[in-house]
């Protein structure tokens, strides 16, 4: 594999001069999701296996330290962060922009909408009107989809939920420490084996011939509601697979090395943030990061139709 970010993960945004972050919500929020508490403790950290890209940073393996928590047993989805803009009027930046990322077999917009392929990866179109209501441009919508995980939000989107329902995002740490359910080193939140033993998938991946062919093998094209598959022994669903999933954490491939082993909470400083867990686009040919220990990044200001967010709760439970 080479060091380059790979196909599944959609082109950064390009901004022009200075960004500056959507304005935080001052209202409080109710968060509904279920939650899932976990008492923390030690687990080793980062690729056992070798599958990793080199660029990632997903060595050397450490020993880290958690302290109690509790996160999200499911993605956000489009039912509760529709309560979030409901009660807010906020604006996600792919609304502010006018434009968000939408892979070319999810397109549902009008030709001129359409701003034309990435550079490198021309499966991935910059389309206008493309927004968490319309995952897949102008012509489509988010009806029946309320269980789905909520995509086209950037890293600062995440955070402005957040801050309405007095959460936060998890760390990359906590993030892979829940994912792993209790078992050390595996590849998978299940273990080690991509498919069970009766040929049936276990998350939302591509299957086929990427980018021009998904055989919907596991059943979706794009995103599974977020209770689909099995959880994992902890209670947490679909922490690979589906949607990517922002963290709290600068990105830097070589924060391992010196990271602390209490509570790690990531480079003080970055151009990126991380994203975990891989997304329905992910396949072994080109981009196996569907691991527990699987890294990648984009900038906060970027969104795409295969990211989304879990949440943590900012009181640590008793």
């Amino acid at each position: 594999m080479t060091d380059e970010l790979p196909s599944c993960c959609a082109p950064s945004r390009p901004v022009v001069g200075s960004s500056s972050p959507p304005p935080v919500p001052s209202e409080r929020g109710q968060h509904e999701v279920e939650q899932v508490v976990l008492p923390g403790g030690e687990f080793v950290m980062g690729d056992s296996y070798g599958d990793g890209n080199q660029g990632d940073g997903e060595t050397p393996l450490h020993q880290v330290r958690l302290t109690a928590f509790s996160i999200d047993a499911t993605s956000v989805t489009n039912h509760d962060f529709a309560r979030f803009v409901d009660a807010t009027g906020y604006r996600t930046e792919a609304e502010t922009f006018g434009y968000s990322a939408v892979f070319h077999l999810a397109l549902q917009a009008e030709p001129n909408e359409v701003m034309g392929p990435a550079e490198g990866t021309p499966w991935w179109a910059g389309v206008r009107g493309a927004d968490w209501r319309h995952p897949g441009g102008s012509r489509s919508d988010i009806d029946g989809l309320d269980d789905h995980p909520v995509v086209h939000v950037s890293w600062n989107d995440a955070v402005a939920y957040c801050r309405w329902a007095g959460r936060r995002l998890p760390t990359e740490a906590e993030w892979e420490f829940a994912s792993r359910g209790g078992l050390e080193g595996v590849r998978y939140p299940w273990g080690d084996e991509l498919i069970g033993d009766d040929g049936v998938w276990r998350c939302n991946i591509w299957q086929g011939e990427f980018p021009q062919r998904n055989d919907l093998d596991d059943g979706y094209l794009t995103t599974a509601p977020v209770r689909s598959f099995a959880p994992n022994a902890y209670g947490m669903w679909q922490t690979v697979g589906n949607v990517w999933e922002w963290c709290g954490d600068w990105f830097g491939p070589r924060y391992y090395k010196f990271s602390p082993d209490a509570d790690p909470q990531g480079p003080s400083l970055g151009a990126a943030r991380v994203i975990r867990g891989g997304s329905y686009l992910c396949h072994d040919s080109y981009c196996n990061r569907y691991r527990n220990a699987a890294r990648s990044s984009n900038t906060p200001e970027s969104s795409m139709g295969n990211a989304g967010f879990r949440t943590v709760a900012l009181t640590r439970p008793n």
